[in-house]
């Protein structure tokens, strides 16, 4: 019987679902924590998810699970952090275990709100744990089109670059392709941002402005995500690579995106609150706003694009009239 997972998933998501269907073409079994016992009678009655992504199927006897998140951490090298950023503290709280020597991969593309921290950020300080032992997952790559099989890129950064290697083969499949990066800073802030940047282009969707705009819109924005990451850490980086402008791209304007989906119910007139009651699902970049934007006046960099969406989620401004205004800043 399997008893000692080397990789285990944090969280039950569609994200963490996808990623346990990647790595299982590649390792015989994993470890899953789900914090609802009832979803994991569920999952092992029925062999799959049974809050998403259901269409995937998985042999449950190469799943070991967990309810219990200190076993989890306790018996597993490496741990795959998929909780939305709004939870992931109340979740981390519960680890007592010593998880200096595990090697931790978030894949949560989101911030910390409690202390404006990224997920790396937050690791280290909270549980000492070294740089060289956190990982990043970028995309950009949907959970949706995983589970269809259809071809995507993954970019895993890590300082230690054996480490993103080592993991990097794990992802590898038919309809998966990988590549390594040292800039968990850069990829981290750049999947933060993105989220963000896709409200913005959700609601002036829902505002009825056209493909031009769009194109303007997410031109402006690939330049305020590199202005904001150098900043932050200045490191030398292609902006241009998938990790970064891709994720940006298929986060605006992909029809499985969360964040979009959010921003046009915005737009159209939706209130925020009832826009999330509706989606059942976190838009990371709800929480990412506020973060970015009481981050941002420490480092004062010009996010004209961030700051309209902070104003019309967070400052109750009326979104036609403040995209107006962004147009008028945009090049």
């Amino acid at each position: 019987m399997f008893t000692e997972p080397k990789i285990t998933i944090i969280g039950s998501g569609s994200w963490a679902t996808a990623l346990a269907k990647i790595l299982l073409n590649n390792v015989d079994r994993i470890g899953w924590y789900f914090r609802n016992p009832e979803s994991i009678e569920q999952f092992k009655r029925f062999k799959h998810n049974p809050n998403y992504l259901r269409g995937v199927e998985f042999d449950i006897n190469r799943i070991e699970f967990f309810c219990d998140i200190n076993q989890a951490f306790e018996r597993s090298d490496v741990l795959v952090l998929t909780i939305p950023s709004a939870f992931l503290n109340t979740t981390m709280s519960e680890v007592t275990v010593d998880i200096t020597n595990k090697y931790v991969v978030s894949a949560v593309k989101g911030i910390i709100p409690e202390g404006n921290q990224i997920v790396g950020q937050y690791l280290n300080q909270k549980f000492k744990l070294p740089y060289e032992r956190i990982g990043v997952i970028a995309g950009p790559c949907h959970a949706e089109e995983v589970a269809l099989e259809r071809l995507s890129y993954l970019t895993i950064a890590c300082p230690d670059i054996r480490r993103a290697r080592d993991f990097a083969f794990k992802l590898e499949c038919q309809y998966i392709r990988s590549h390594v990066s040292d800039d968990i800073w850069g990829t981290e802030y750049s999947s933060v941002l993105k989220n963000i940047i896709a409200i913005a282009s959700g609601i002036v969707h829902g505002l009825r402005y056209g493909d031009n705009f769009q194109a303007v819109l997410i031109a402006n924005a690939i330049q305020e995500i590199k202005r904001f990451v150098d900043k932050v850490h200045p490191i030398t980086r292609d902006i241009k690579s998938s990790a970064y402008l891709g994720d940006l791209l298929v986060t605006a304007y992909s029809q499985f995106s969360r964040n979009r989906t959010f921003g046009t119910m915005i737009g159209k007139g939706y209130t925020t609150r009832t826009a999330q009651l509706e989606m059942h699902m976190v838009a990371e970049g709800y929480y990412a706003t506020k973060s970015i934007h009481e981050i941002n006046l420490e480092y004062k960099v010009n996010l004209p694009i961030c700051e309209a969406v902070y104003n019309i989620l967070y400052g109750g401004e009326n979104p036609a009239a403040e995209i107006r205004r962004l147009t008028e800043k945009l090049r």
